[in-house]
């Protein structure tokens, strides 16, 4: 369910996407050095863009230049970290952690192993990230117990289910002490959360029919072959744009950080076009440090 969140990176200009790739590495460094090695094979677009989103407007970003475990014969610009890279390395190792066992109890047997096998893996730096932000990591299974539920009763509503995992984002901003911030970000981050969910419901649905897994919105429209009428999909695709709309309204009660205009990209750019090539069926779940050239 990650990975969404990203920019277009042929409209980023040549200084955002080096900026960009700093953050990713910075994170990617930071999740190494707090939960180890393994925990960064689970870095994804969406946690930079939190990283970038939760950023205070008068705070300066800091460089550096260091090796990397992918190329550690050249260093390359990466932020210098700080306690926000630090949460967004907690949250996404929990957050990760408990996809992992709901995946390794939903999906089917070979990918559920891989899950759990991950799952065990990941289960130390999941405690460790769990001692550090206890509340996120109670919404998080909270959320997702009641998710689980409403898949167990293979409820047919799209927005029952889209809003447990977006209320579940949500709260990564609940953090901020600013109560006007905390209510801009936190609902810039719900609507983000159930555009996520309603994006990655269309994208499975043909697996999804084919392993009989949960989907609410092939059990809305009676879908059994994972294939959209023209209409169920324009009615999917108006509400992913309401979603959109949210996103960018509350986006712009913000005042700039230093990662305005790479935020700006990926929210006016990025998940549009995303949304745009889940519907074509060309959307691809990869990672971003495969089109790194350092």
């Amino acid at each position: 369910m990650f990975g969404y969140v990203r920019p277009l990176k042929p409209e980023l200009k040549v200084l955002e996407y080096e900026q960009y790739k700093a953050c990713y590495c910075a994170l990617c460094h930071c999740l190494g050095e707090c939960y180890g090695l393994f925990s960064r094979a689970f870095l994804s677009y969406d946690f930079v863009f939190l990283a970038m989103l939760l950023w205070e407007d008068s705070r300066p970003v800091e460089y550096k230049r260091e090796a990397c475990v992918t190329n550690p014969f050249k260093k390359c610009p990466s932020c210098t970290r700080n306690e926000l890279f630090e949460l967004c390395a907690g949250y996404s190792v929990i957050l990760t952690y408990w996809k992992l066992r709901d995946s390794a109890s939903d999906d089917a047997f070979g990918k559920a192993a891989a899950s759990g096998v991950s799952a065990a893996l990941l289960k130390g730096a999941y405690r460790k990230a769990a001692g550090r932000y206890a509340e996120f990591d109670e919404l998080v299974r909270a959320n997702l117990d009641e998710l689980a539920a409403l898949e167990s009763a293979n409820e047919p509503s799209i927005d029952k289910a889209a809003d447990r995992f977006a209320a579940l984002l949500a709260g990564a901003a609940a953090h901020i002490k600013d109560e006007a911030r905390s209510r801009v970000i936190s609902q810039l981050l719900y609507h983000t959360g159930r555009w996520i969910y309603i994006s990655d419901a269309v994208n499975d649905i043909k697996k999804d029919c084919e392993r009989q897994n949960y989907n609410p919105i092939a059990l809305k429209f009676g879908i059994t072959d994972g294939v959209l009428s023209e209409n169920t999909a324009a009615e999917l695709k108006l509400t992913l744009t309401h979603s959109l709309n949210d996103i960018s309204a509350a986006f712009s009660l913000m005042p700039e950080n230093p990662w305005h205009g790479i935020l700006k990209n990926i929210i006016y750019l990025g998940m549009p076009e995303v949304t745009r090539q889940v519907f074509a069926g060309e959307y691809e779940d990869i990672d971003y440090r495969l089109h790194i050239k350092k």
